[in-house]
């Protein structure tokens, strides 16, 4: 097995080292879960690269197999990037099968240094963030085995989020939420344009947070008073007190329109901070 490597940028202001992001490979974030969720699954980081390429595989059967992105064919069967190898990768697994079921890739503000940007970068202009990026992490790549999208593993994916977002003393998670443009059998960015029209009514962030779309998508154009509902990610991330920061980019490559998010911790609710036990930063 090879060993991912071992970074020594500090991750925030307080020089925190590498060894303090995962100090053991516990089923964090679940212990809010219902007493037979905590026995069927488990949470825990990447520690070996086979464990990242198992993660990978995930990814290309939901992204491209099941939505069908058009993805580098880097290594046949896996969805890889430039990104995976400065990210940090959560793993949910069945404790039966051993089966990584939900992942999620986290890009800490120093190993965004070390890449140049983050992926969020290359979709939209974020330099309304730049005070920001000293204590934001990027989220992105997330996906659940079609066989288990009940609340259960995302809740735990949150979980262990929050609880490293406390642990390291970061504040501010980023990130694309997708849109599929595959709606009622025809491609059309309608209905995203339409969700774009409403959460910009309700969910919109100050203007001082606002980005721009480096490709966007035409939602002026486009028929946007459809009666939709947001994918259950996006709905889920609002619940979690997260603001919409700009109109959509068009993604071509995944084929989806993608809304640029924004989730700072001292914004969660009351009832998930008891969830997670988190501290106000």
């Amino acid at each position: 097995m090879k060993e991912l490597p071992n970074p020594t940028f500090a991750l925030s202001p307080v020089q925190m080292p590498r060894g303090s992001l995962h100090p053991g490979q516990t089923a964090t974030g679940i212990d809010f879960l219902p007493r037979r969720m905590q026995s069927t699954i488990a949470v825990g980081w990447a520690q070996h690269q086979d464990e990242v390429r198992e993660a990978q595989r995930l990814r290309y059967s939901v992204f491209a197999t099941e939505m069908g992105a058009n993805l580098p064919n880097t290594l046949q069967g896996h969805d890889i990037d430039l990104f995976d190898d400065y990210c940090e990768h959560l793993l949910v697994r069945d404790v039966a099968t051993g089966q990584v079921i939900g992942t999620y890739r986290v890009l800490t503000p120093a190993q965004a240094k070390r890449a140049g940007s983050t992926y969020s970068d290359t979709e939209f202009d974020l330099t309304r963030l730049r005070d920001m990026r000293q204590r934001m992490v990027e989220l992105g790549r997330s996906c659940v085995h079609a066989d288990y999208r009940h609340g259960g593993v995302i809740m735990a994916l949150w979980g262990a989020l929050f609880e490293f977002m406390d642990r390291n003393r970061l504040d501010t998670m980023i990130g694309c939420a997708s849109i599929p443009m595959f709606h009622n059998g025809v491609v059309t960015g309608n209905a995203a344009a339409s969700i774009w029209h409403q959460l910009r009514q309700t969910h919109l962030a100050e203007i001082q947070y606002h980005v721009r779309p480096r490709l966007a998508l035409p939602v002026e154009a486009l028929e946007h008073h459809l009666q939709v509902e947001p994918p259950a990610l996006i709905k889920g991330y609002l619940r979690l007190g997260a603001k919409v920061l700009g109109a959509p980019a068009w993604d071509p490559d995944f084929n989806t329109a993608d809304l640029p998010m924004m989730m700072r911790t001292a914004d969660l609710p009351a009832r998930y901070r008891k969830h997670f036990s988190m501290d106000v930063l």
